[in-house]
């Protein structure tokens, strides 16, 4: 084996190790060897691979409270930075992050577009706009891998909403396929991505673990010399993703390939020269990762900021500031009384659910960031207003305690069929995804000391499959079998539904919960216990957040959705707030005319008070830096960096696009080109707030435009931009351009995201932008000829700060470049 193996190792050398394995071994290698593991070969020096998902941070093989990664902001969070160099960063803190849990593949970035403000995924996407979208995974990637850590573009290819996600067959032209859904991950393949995961949908009757799309174009045309992975579970027969140019089957042991793909070649049904070319795919994966051979990874190099920090200013460059009447930022010297207001305050979402999360070590909320920033300036106040209705949160160590030890958290036991105890230990919290099991264990079981910090009805609830009960002091409350009605494994895995019950308990008298889970084949062993105080009467509870609102210098009202909102597995069928949310903030507002409203979502909500307050900052899912960032916006220690990086809509009855669900097993695509902005556009019609709609802490005059009169296809252009700061504090400035072709012999959107650039100033000083519109923001597909084409002529370029306003245009002409045809 040689001693050192370059970042694309040519197949002269993997060859001769290929040629070492017989067929039961390369087989072996092509299938999981664990859920998170690829199989290892001692005498060809590979050792094993993990895999380990990350869009919001790096959890490594266990879901296990105990082992805490550094959380991100959202995915649609960091799609709205509108910052290439700061996603490289992060994909560096992923990197590093990778290295110390012993990593060398994350499963990031999500690459799927906003279609629909509905999806239930959307959290985990970057935009609504596939250049955008192109443009920030190519940055997390180069970030990653320029590290040794894997990066991987999913899911492959129109995987962009959650009904019905194992089995649907999404519909659309070619010319939406290759101009809009594909795109990105050509923008990845260009970035080097080594890893592309096939999602679970199929695209046209094939399903994409055996599609055509992996051998072409990713294969082929544009030259991806990594490894094609299933999303997990998503191989389900042997013969038709052998022949095609899938390689790797997570997870494992089992798989269809496991069982049957060796007895395929020799049958003759599958090649062995696929097999060979998956085999050698691998290996160079591994080449990349140092697995293979002596090769040491390479480590990541110590950053100039601390990861906190990092994250910290990542969630100011993602807030976006939709609205702001003049009393944004705050000024801390200015403020007697702060009152800050709403259940997302103190509890907020910081991530998104589903297979993507991880345990943080610790959540700055917005509430703690508040209070430290005016710690000895002001006073802070704090209501929760009326409840926004959502199911119990899991246990914690704030309110729980292991009656065996005394210390904070809850007591795990694993039972045999005949209820002894097989095993126990300390847990941390009642979300046990993957509670370890000894041999012969059939009843998971969690035993807790809550100390209720209020007297009333209590709501306690259990997650999972199969027969479930519930006990406060020997009471039992709950007591059902529960059959598994999906094959999701994000449900059976990692949100398996919730069956509650109420018991009444007595503020300061502890009381003794026994939450018992008995484990049936194929149901997982995913056991979620939870509890929640009763809830305050709506009236009382809105009655007291505006007499507090009254009584302060500012209102901060923090408001979102919940984990059974936005979730992997489920997609929106509304985009309102839920509970008296709505009603909460317009109660607050007219008490207090210095409202402040922060939106804890990840994806578009309704805001039908947005006109009736002072401001409105989205915060997405901020990661376990949320209070921290926010602070550091709401009191202009920074400045919201955000764009929209999707366009919002006012209700969702005006929303163009909203189809999630498929009808006879098929998602229709029928708007084609036109989604996000452009279906706004093509409509007619306003939203609330267009994509790349935000706001900063200055005002921005826009001067010359500098474009070409004349380009050629094939080439990119730069147009510039001057721009000056008229406000009276420094700022940053994300200018944009757009094209149009007007009288167009093909089907165009009205007008279309061309690239942006961000420029900062100081107060009063002037700046260029400089935006690099690349060659393919000028073709389009042609289904008949099978290739790309630009159509020379005339087309409009217009520049602004959003996708609904232009503050300057003109035309540039393109000529046909080297080798071109006329369209």
């Amino acid at each position: 084996m040689p001693d050192d193996l370059p970042d694309a190792t040519p197949d002269d050398v993997l060859d001769p190790l290929v040629e070492k394995l017989d067929l039961d071994r390369k087989v072996r290698l092509l299938t999981g060897a664990t859920t998170w593991r690829t199989a290892a070969d001692a005498e060809i020096g590979l050792r094993e691979m993990v895999f380990s998902d990350g869009p919001a941070g790096v959890r490594g093989e266990a879901w296990d409270e105990r082992r805490t990664s550094f959380l991100l902001p959202s995915a649609s969070a960091l799609g709205a930075t509108w910052d290439e160099p700061l996603l490289r960063r992060l994909g560096g803190l992923l990197a590093a992050e990778a290295v110390r849990r012993g990593v060398d593949v994350v499963l990031a970035p999500t690459l799927n577009l906003h279609r629909t403000p509905l999806g239930g995924r959307h959290f985990e996407c970057f935009s609504e706009d596939p250049e955008l979208t192109a443009r920030t995974g190519a940055a997390l990637i180069r970030g990653l891998q320029e590290h040794g850590v894997a990066a991987t573009a999913k899911h492959f290819v129109a995987n962009d909403s959650e009904t019905d996600r194992l089995n649907v067959d999404v519909r659309m032209s070619e010319r939406a396929l290759r101009e809009v859904y594909l795109a990105p991950f050509a923008a990845a393949v260009d970035a080097g991505v080594w890893a592309v995961m096939a999602g679970y949908n199929g695209v046209d009757g094939t399903t994409m673990t055996a599609h055509p799309l992996l051998t072409e174009p990713l294969k082929g045309e544009w030259g991806f010399d990594g490894v094609a992975v299933s999303d997990w579970a998503a191989v389900r027969t042997t013969e038709e993703p052998a022949r095609a140019a899938l390689d790797l089957a997570m997870p494992g042991p089992e798989s269809p390939w496991a069982a049957d793909l060796a007895e395929a070649v020799r049958d003759g049904r599958v090649p062995e020269s696929a097999v060979d070319e998956k085999v050698r795919r691998l290996l160079r994966l591994a080449s990349r990762v140092g697995a293979l051979g002596d090769v040491p990874r390479r480590r990541p190099t110590r950053p100039d900021e601390s990861p906190r920090h990092l994250l910290r200013r990542a969630v100011a460059a993602g807030a976006v500031l939709l609205r702001n009447e003049g009393v944004l930022p705050l000024d801390p010297t200015g403020l007697g009384t702060v009152a800050v207001i709403g259940e997302h305050a103190a509890s907020p979402r910081v991530q998104g659910g589903g297979s993507a999360g991880v345990f943080p070590s610790a959540v700055v909320t917005p509430l703690a960031g508040i209070r430290a920033c005016l710690r000895g300036r002001g006073r802070v106040t704090y209501t929760a207003g009326p409840s926004t209705d959502a199911p119990p949160e899991p246990l914690d160590t704030v309110r729980c305690t292991d009656p065996r030890s005394g210390e904070p958290g809850l007591l795990l036991r694993c039972l045999d069929a005949e209820g002894r105890e097989l095993s126990a230990e300390r847990r941390l919290s009642g979300r046990l995804l993957e509670p370890d099991l000894a041999p012969g264990t059939r009843t998971v079981e969690v035993r807790a000391l809550l100390r209720p910090d209020a007297t009333g009805a209590w709501t306690f609830g259990i997650g999972g499959f199969g027969r479930m009960t519930i006990e406060v002091d020997g009471h039992v409350i709950l007591d059902g079998t529960h059959p598994r009605e999906t094959d999701d494994p994000a449900i059976v895995h990692v949100t398996p539904p919730l069956h509650t019950a109420t018991s009444p308990l007595e503020r300061g008298r502890h009381a003794h919960l026994v939450a018992r889970r008995e484990l049936v084949p194929g149901a997982g062993r995913a056991t979620v216990v939870a509890a929640a105080p009763p809830r305050r009467a709506p009236d009382q509870a809105l009655a007291e957040a505006v007499a507090e609102a009254r009584e302060a210098d500012a209102v901060i009202v923090v408001v979102g959705t919940t984990e059974h909102d936005e979730t992997e597995g489920h997609d929106r069928t509304s985009l309102s707030l839920g509970g008296a949310q709505d009603e909460l903030v317009r109660a607050v507002a007219a008490a207090n005319p210095r409202t402040v409203v922060v939106v804890n979502s990840g994806g578009p909500v309704e805001l039908p008070w947005r006109d009736e307050v002072a401001a409105v900052l989205l915060a997405w899912f901020p990661g376990q830096e949320a209070g921290a960032g926010l602070a550091d916006v709401l009191f202009g220690r920074r400045e919201p960096g955000g764009r929209l990086p999707t366009t919002w809509a006012a209700t969702l009855a005006e929303a163009p696009v909203t189809g999630t669900r498929p009808a006879d097993g098929r998602l229709d695509y029928a708007e084609g080109l036109h989604i996000g902005h452009r279906a706004w556009l093509r409509a007619g019609t306003r939203p609330a707030y267009w994509f790349g709609h935000g706001l900063g802490y200055t005002t921005w005059e826009y001067g010359e435009v500098d474009a070409p009169v004349r380009t050629d296809a094939g080439s990119p252009f730069t147009v510039r931009v001057g721009v000056r700061n008229t406000g009276a504090r420094p700022g940053r400035e994300v200018v944009q351009v757009y094209l149009a072709r007007p009288g167009s012999a093909v089907e165009r959107p009205v007008r279309w995201f061309a690239g942006h650039a961000a420029v900062h100033a100081e107060a009063g000083e002037a700046a260029v932008a400089e935006i690099v519109v690349e060659p393919r923001a000028l073709r389009h597909w042609s289904p008949e000829e099978g290739e790309w084409r630009v159509e020379p002529g005339t087309y409009r370029l217009m520049v602004g700060r959003s996708a609904g306003t232009v503050e300057h245009a003109t035309d540039v002409t393109v000529g046909p470049g080297p080798g071109e045809r006329n369209a």
